[in-house]
């Protein structure tokens, strides 16, 4: 059986007496997307700390591409790319000098044609390669994160709520990145609030309910899915998240 993009298998994390997540079961294929989605509160950051090597659970393994990541979060980390909800990048410098920039620091020998392919991969404009990010609208700036990825041929990609503050046309033209980058065989796992954009696009969708996946639905025939019932499912979970017992 292939290694799985990422694992979590009975995974506990508690601060100090607080259980945030709890026996937290999830796994990613290569080549898959799958959005987690949940209310405030529901341990969504966490799962995706977990996964950085930034915390360590109390009880069960998280592996990343069958490293686990306890034991050597930067042999984990290297298998994969973070994009936060808010990315930081160096507003003064263009969008290939980040990238050939955090390559150096990532110890690859940045090659001008690998990043110029990794932004043509992405759909960045070419007439914005070299203009300064500090003049970047959000989804051109994911899409420069992005293509680090692709350029450090990473097999996961990691996203915190990829699609907040981006218009309609912006977060259609994401999802379809998404989707080229499934097709090169990556793994997508994205934490988010977006129903809408999460069944456009996600292979399957997980929902987050006081620290495990309470339900898991998988896309299907051509529609994919049943708005009306994962709408039902995901007001349940946000709700949940949201009562005093809640973590």
């Amino acid at each position: 059986m292939t290694t799985p993009a990422m694992e979590a298998t009975g995974v506990t994390v508690a601060y100090g007496t607080t259980t945030v997540l709890r026996d937290l079961n999830l796994r990613v294929a290569r080549g898959e997307i799958y959005a987690l989605l949940g209310g405030n509160g529901a341990g969504k950051s966490t799962t995706l700390n977990a996964f950085l090597g930034f915390l360590a659970p109390q009880t069960g393994s998280v592996r990343v591409c069958g490293i686990d990541v306890a034991a050597d979060p930067l042999a984990a980390r290297g298998q994969l790319a973070y994009v936060p909800e808010n990315v930081a990048l160096y507003e003064h410098l263009s969008a290939r000098e980040n990238i050939d920039y955090f390559l150096r620091l990532a110890g690859n020998a940045p090659i001008a044609a690998t990043i110029d392919d990794a932004l043509r991969a992405v759909r960045l404009d070419p007439a914005a390669w070299t203009r300064r990010l500090g003049g970047y609208s959000k989804g051109m700036r994911q899409k420069v994160a992005i293509a680090l990825a692709v350029a450090r041929q990473v097999p996961l990609l990691l996203l915190d709520e990829p699609t907040t503050g981006l218009d309609p046309q912006a977060t259609s033209e994401f999802n379809t990145l998404l989707q080229d980058l499934r097709a090169r065989g990556s793994a997508i796992f994205m934490v988010t609030h977006d129903l809408l954009g999460a069944a456009e696009v996600a292979d399957r969708i997980g929902f987050f309910e006081r620290g495990h996946i309470s339900h898991e639905v998988a896309a299907s025939g051509a529609d994919r899915y049943d708005v009306r019932d994962l709408y039902r499912r995901y007001a349940g979970a946000t709700n949940a998240a949201a009562r005093p017992e809640a973590a």
